[in-house]
């Protein structure tokens, strides 16, 4: 396993940079310029989960034509899905309000994809890819604490329109799978990638 650069992530999530900090994972913040949502709509019908791997492949190779030899790029992407239906970022308060009615009390489907860029030394660039999903349950909440939460703003910029790891913790009863990948980057795939690259994850270590 060789001693790679600082690994290069391709999102503004807060909450992605914080999971990367966290798992003791040196790395850097370059946001990409992809339009996720003119990409989804002209890639035509894709699998919830396969919309996730291609945005976050788009966001990776966004960033990564900028990056020098031996760095590493990691994309991501999370959509959710519920009765079949792909749900991505609500922006708008009265959307994140109209989901959350869709979803009290039900169970739906987080999936974010995960793309890795290694480049060579030669400039050559290897792109490897996964997607991961879990199940999340969500409380029978009430409209006054849907009203509540979507005023806060916190579910208009995320998959879904809601966080485990912020104000929406309380109305989710549970996760099946891996709850990184609920809050957007899976730990234990970046570390898969990784190793599929040639790269220890403990070489990211701080």
């Amino acid at each position: 396993m060789s001693s790679p650069a600082p690994l290069v992530l391709a999102s503004a999530s807060p909450a992605r940079t914080k999971l990367l900090s966290d798992a003791g994972i040196t790395h850097i913040v370059k946001v990409s310029e992809v339009d996720e949502d003119a990409l989804a709509a002209a890639a035509g019908p894709l699998t919830p989960a396969e919309t996730a791997l291609l945005l976050a492949r788009a966001k990776a190779e966004s960033v990564a034509s900028g990056t020098r030899a031996g760095e590493l790029v990691i994309g991501c992407d999370s959509i959710f899905e519920l009765d079949g239906t792909a749900y991505g970022k609500p922006w708008e308060p009265s959307v994140a309000k109209e989901r959350w009615r869709l979803m009290r009390g039900r169970s739906g489907m987080l999936h974010t994809g995960h793309w890795l860029i290694s480049t060579s030394d030669a400039g050559a660039r290897i792109g490897r890819g996964e997607v991961t999903s879990a199940v999340v349950t969500f409380e029978d909440v009430s409209d006054a604490e849907i009203d509540a939460y979507v005023a806060t703003g916190e579910p208009l910029q995320v998959a879904g329109a809601f966080t485990i790891d912020g104000l929406a913790g309380a109305f989710i009863t549970g996760i099946e799978g891996d709850p990184h990948t609920v809050v957007g980057l899976s730990i234990s795939t970046l570390r898969r990638l990784l190793a599929a690259a040639g790269v220890s994850i403990t070489g990211l270590w701080r």
